[in-house]
């Protein structure tokens, strides 16, 4: 190319600049826009958008600007939060963040896991009590751990998982062999029977017409009443009126959530009340210094796209996400 990029910067603004991205100064224009109005009257003539903030509601308003636009980098792994039809059916190329927040999701589930075996609210509570009672607490060595979505993040979980000793299997969209990480891998069709096995069920998967509601009532009644559920994939993979319907007939021992259907969760939501239930405000990923890495992955695929190079992280936009195998 022998003309300056011109990229926006989607949910940022001059007060809050994306880190790092004065290093393109000298090969590209940036610009920040941190509204849809200002979304709109930076798109003409632009032909990279860095989603910052990657939310649909600030880009499809403006869609009708983006005739020069090639190619969307979302700073986050799920992008159902940016696709649209327009964007959807579009030659746009759209990559994700796939990579740079999948240790720190393992964990944070893994601490999950761990709050859960030692009983650290139980303990927590009683240190405010004063109250001296020692109990025994639970080992997760030999504990049986189903990963559902077998993608980089739920790798990044297994393997976590099995440093400390757990039997982990995985649900992937097909059954395949197991490996290293997983010794079984279920196919989709099977996910009930899978829950049926596991003691921890963790919900690792995108949020894609396909994944919507995957954990209906039938799922969480398939489980031990033992079993603890972990959602740290997308709110909409669970059918939450089934999950509190679980909770309150006593069916599951223990539910941590970090996404959920509606987000922020609303303040009149059962489950911020429901005993044995974590939430937290879908923060499992977002460890310190994830901004500078995103801002490197997009140098490095920026230089690709100035370059004429294959792009890293190519999300397949009907799936929803980059598939096995994929840059």
């Amino acid at each position: 190319m022998t003309a300056r990029a011109r990229i926006v910067a989607m949910g940022a603004s001059s007060e809050e600049p994306v880190p790092g991205l004065e290093a393109v100064e000298d090969v590209a224009e940036v610009v920040p826009a941190a509204t849809a109005e200002e979304v709109a009257a930076a798109l003409s003539g632009a032909d990279v958008l860095l989603a910052w903030r990657p939310h649909a509601d600030l880009l499809r308003p403006a869609w009708d600007r983006a005739g020069d636009l090639k190619w969307v980098q979302a700073a986050s792994a799920g992008v159902d939060g940016l696709l649209f039809r327009e964007l959807i059916e579009s030659p746009v190329v759209v990559t994700n963040a796939r990579g740079v927040f999948d240790e720190a999701i393992a964990e944070y589930t893994l601490g999950l896991l761990l709050l859960f075996a030692k009983g650290f609210p139980a303990t927590l509570e009683r240190q405010r009590a004063r109250d001296w009672r020692p109990r025994e607490t639970e080992r997760l060595e030999g504990r049986r751990l189903l990963v559902v979505g077998a993608g980089p993040v739920g790798h990044a979980i297994g393997r976590a998982a099995g440093r400390l000793g757990m039997i982990v299997r995985a649900v992937a969209r097909t059954p395949r062999p197991g490996n290293q990480v997983f010794r079984v891998v279920y196919g989709r069709d099977e996910l009930a029977e899978a829950c049926g096995w596991a003691d921890v069920v963790v919900d690792a998967l995108p949020s894609t017409p396909e994944t919507r509601h995957a954990f209906d009532a039938g799922v969480f009644a398939a489980m031990r009443p033992h079993a603890r559920f972990v959602n740290i994939g997308r709110g909409a993979t669970v059918d939450e009126e089934a999950l509190v319907a679980a909770l309150r007939e006593g069916a599951l021992a223990g539910v941590a959530l970090d996404v959920f259907e509606r987000e922020p969760l609303p303040p009149d939501s059962p489950l911020w009340d429901l005993p044995n239930v974590i939430v937290s405000p879908h923060m499992a990923g977002t460890s310190a210094g994830w901004r500078e890495a995103v801002v490197e992955l997009f140098l490095e695929n920026l230089e690709r796209y100035l370059t004429g190079r294959p792009l890293r992280n190519v999300v397949d936009k009907g799936l929803g996400y980059v598939p096995a195998g994929g840059r």
